[in-house]
């Protein structure tokens, strides 16, 4: 691996920190920017992750870092009419929208909104300054910046980002949509930063959606705290459609306390370069945790996810799906990884990837593991890669289908195992009819929003109907 790159990039992120440092710090409080200087330490010790560490043996951003990014720390896009460059009509989906453009909260009204049941949705910028003592007591505490040299790069950096507080025994009627959109005419490195708290006994459903608007080069580098307490139930749902030249990666730290329930499922449909880390702490007993993932990638696209869940408390339930077409020269990673400590008695736990390569060409490494210190448990694991199963292909030709007919109902109703998990009927129904056009060769995706199609030029995902 060519390290020259990557220390140049590294050797120029800490003199920026140095000369944009008051702009950086803004009017983060206190403690936020006490804990920059450590994150700064352990991002000049360890710098960019490279091939040579376990969670990233298949995954080389060398290759991505060899740009003149363009950082900007005063928010240049203040002033850019979100409603003229963006357009997103989900039918029948019904949420409290809110956008960031290129890592700064977008608003008409307020930065921060604050609902009659108590709850607090906006900018963590601005929360900073209106609620000290509550981002304080949450934030940068699930954060592993001892082994996640881009979290730490991300917490040297942050300035902005979603900010959500629900109350205890408070139930969030509306979903949280938060559209992420990349606009701009040069490429840039982005390092947006969410805080999400749901108290004891409350109740959340966010919709993430990550756009690119343009075809330019940019590097988003997020993280995402979400503390879940006591009987809290967060379901969490990332649409990923990014553009080709896109790096995006997601750094999501989870945080489960007794009772609690998380759900997440990960559609990624479109982008470069995607790596998406899950990292859940199951705190308390009694808990479920239920991850899935699909991903559809084509040309030379690269995917990864990597999860890991650590069961730290007895009797609580854990559960991986995810599973991937890849078409062309696209590489798809899976690196899931079941923590069970010694105390963790009567813990479940599943993990399951499997992968269809529709090209000799494409290439998918898939590595479930389990490590296991307590006695009285139920725990599997499994992962497959291989080609449409045959029998399966010969029992619906044999019905009457064609080939074609029978490959893209294979296909579908491969896919259609983690669409069907989604629990919000009209985006299920969005995305379920999205999925079908992909593989179908048909989809024409809206450069405004993936979940609505209006685009003058549109992208045409290039899977060829006739491996299907």
């Amino acid at each position: 691996m060519d390290t020259v790159q990557t220390t140049i990039l590294q050797d120029r992120l800490l003199e920026l920190y140095q000369q944009e440092q008051e702009a950086i710090r803004g009017k983060a409080t206190p403690f936020v920017n006490r804990l920059r200087k450590h994150a700064l330490a352990r991002f000049r010790e360890k710098g960019f992750p490279d091939t040579s560490q376990e969670n990233w043996r298949f995954t080389d951003l060398t290759p991505l870092l060899n740009t003149e990014f363009v950082f900007d720390f005063s928010n240049q896009s203040r002033h850019m009419d979100v409603d003229k460059i963006f357009t997103c009509d989900v039918y029948d989906l019904d949420t409290f929208s809110i956008t960031l453009l290129n890592g700064w909260f977008v608003y008409k009204h307020a930065p921060l909104t604050q609902l009659p049941d108590g709850t607090i949705i906006g900018s963590l910028a601005k929360a900073m300054e209106v609620y000290p003592e509550l981002v304080d007591r949450y934030y940068g505490k699930t954060v592993k910046m001892e082994t996640n040299s881009l979290a730490a790069l991300n917490t040297a950096f942050m300035q902005d980002g979603l900010f959500i507080y629900v109350p205890e025994g408070v139930k969030v009627e509306k979903p949280i949509q938060l559209i992420n959109i990349v606009n701009t005419e040069y490429p840039v490195f982005l390092q947006p930063r969410h805080l999400i708290i749901a108290e004891n006994k409350s109740e959340l459903t966010l919709v993430h959606c990550d756009h690119s608007l343009t075809h330019n080069i940019s590097f988003t580098n997020t993280v995402m705290e979400t503390y879940a307490g006591e009987e809290a139930k967060v379901s969490h749902y990332k649409i990923q459609n990014k553009g080709r030249n896109s790096a995006l990666v997601t750094n999501n730290f989870f945080h489960q306390e007794a009772s609690g329930k998380l759900y997440s499922n990960i559609i990624t449909l479109n982008g470069g370069f995607t790596k998406n880390i899950l990292d859940v702490t199951i705190a308390g007993t009694g808990c479920r945790s239920e991850h899935y993932g699909l991903y559809l990638v084509d040309s030379n696209q690269h995917v990864d996810n990597q999860l890991y869940i650590d069961h730290r408390e007895h009797s609580c339930y854990s559960n991986q799906l995810y599973k991937g077409i890849l078409d062309d020269e696209a590489t798809a990673v899976f690196s899931g990884k079941v923590m069970v400590q010694r105390h963790s008695q009567q813990t479940e736990a599943h993990q399951n990837n499997h992968n269809i390569l529709l090209t000799d060409e494409a290439r998918a490494n898939t590595q479930p593991h389990l490590e296991i210190y307590a006695d009285d448990v139920k725990c599997s694991h499994g992962a497959t890669v291989g080609q449409l199963d045959p029998e399966a292909m010969f029992y619906m030709r044999s019905r009457g289908l064609c080939e074609r007919s029978a490959r893209q109902l294979m296909m579908i109703a491969f896919a259609g195992e983690v669409v069907s998990e989604i629990n919000i009927d009209a985006l299920r129904e969005r995305i379920q009819h999205m999925v079908e056009k992909r593989l179908k060769g048909e989809l024409s995706i809206c450069d405004q929003c993936m979940l609505h199609c209006n685009s003058k030029e549109p992208t045409t995902f290039n899977i060829d109907p006739g491996k299907l």
